[in-house]
This record gives C-alpha cells, sequence and structure tokens, in this order.
C-alpha cells in the first residue's frame, strides 16, 4: 500500500517537472531567435504556467471558481506577453495595459459559468463593467482620439455617475428575479 502511494507521488513530482522543463525549454528557445529577449519569453511562460497550476487546483480543490478566474486572467497574460515578446502583436506591455483589465472581464466568464452552470449577472455585470473599461482605456493608450484622458474625465465625469446607476440598476434587477424564481420555487413545494 505505501509503495503506490509512493508511486503516486512520484509520478506527479516527475509529471510537474517534466512540465517545468518543457515551458523553461521552450522559452529559451523562443528567447534566443533573432533578438527576442529571453527574459519577456520568459516571462510570459511563467504567467502560463502560474495559469496552468491555477487551471490544476481548480480541478483538485472545492474553490474552482476563483482558481479557475486565476487559470483564464493568468493564460491570457501569459499568451499576450508571448505574443508581444514574439512580435506578432506590435503593441509593447506600456501600450497595451488597459487589457489587465480586459483579461479580467474575460476571465470572470468561466469562473462564474462553473459557478453556478450558467451565466448569472453576479459575474456578467461585472465581466463587461471591466472588459468596457479596459476598451476605453485602450482608447486613449493608443491615441485613437485626438484628447487626453483628463480632458475627457472634466468634460464628462457625469457619464460615469450614469453609468454606475446603470450597472447598480442592473444588478438590483438581476437580485430581484433570482429572488422571484426562489419565490416561485418555494411555493410549488
Amino acid at each position: 500500500m505505501l509503495s503506490s502511494v509512493n508511486r503516486r507521488l512520484t509520478a506527479r513530482f516527475v509529471f510537474i517537472i517534466g512540465l517545468l522543463f518543457m515551458f523553461l525549454g521552450s522559452a529559451f528557445l523562443l528567447g534566443s531567435l533573432a533578438g527576442i529577449s529571453r527574459i519577456s519569453v520568459l516571462l510570459a511562460f511563467l504567467c502560463v504556467i502560474v495559469g496552468s497550476g491555477c487551471a490544476v487546483l481548480a480541478i483538485k480543490r472545492n474553490k474552482r471558481s476563483l482558481y479557475l478566474f486565476f487559470a483564464a486572467f493568468f493564460i491570457l497574460v501569459g499568451f499576450f506577453l508571448l505574443l508581444s515578446a514574439l512580435r506578432i502583436i506590435p503593441v509593447s506591455f506600456s501600450e497595451a495595459w488597459p487589457l489587465i483589465s480586459v483579461f479580467s472581464g474575460l476571465a470572470l466568464f468561466p469562473a462564474g459559468w462553473h459557478r453556478y452552470g450558467r451565466f448569472r449577472n453576479h459575474y456578467v455585470v461585472p465581466s463587461i463593467a471591466f472588459v468596457l473599461l479596459g476598451c476605453v482605456l485602450l482608447i486613449f493608450s493608443f491615441n485613437i482620439v485626438p484628447f487626453s484622458f483628463t480632458q475627457f474625465m472634466v468634460n464628462w465625469w457625469p457619464l460615469l455617475i450614469v453609468l454606475a446607476g446603470l450597472i447598480l440598476v442592473l444588478v438590483s434587477l438581476s437580485t430581484k428575479n433570482n429572488s422571484d424564481d426562489i419565490n416561485r420555487r418555494d411555493s410549488k413545494k
């Protein structure tokens, strides 16, 4: 019995070390190509490894939606950093930093789906808000509009109050609908 437990632990350890060697070897191989920074590629692979580790924890642990969020987030960030380091996406992270907000919003979708088995407003509304916030900040980061973010905030700050009110209305409506569904189910019993 003890030897089967030792075999499983050894197999897991060898599996993890093998994955680590695969990722590090790939990172250094890609980093040695035509002037690509090894550190940026290594950072990208480390993000992917952390995301993969969170995915494994999502499978093994009870708080799966939390680990799924971090898994999706780190994998998205890692792939973006890798594509940026390989110059497939010709944008530096200093210009595309608002993508962190977009990635956070996108990572909430699988976490919410896993937790409830369907899309719920508790996750969808913040997800959309994070994605929209990131897209708005990207517009200013890439200088698509002819004015700065500061000028926008000085002139359009009431729009933030309107958007906050809209989000609160959507959240309250979803809470009301959910409580109505619960009351109907309880009355049928």
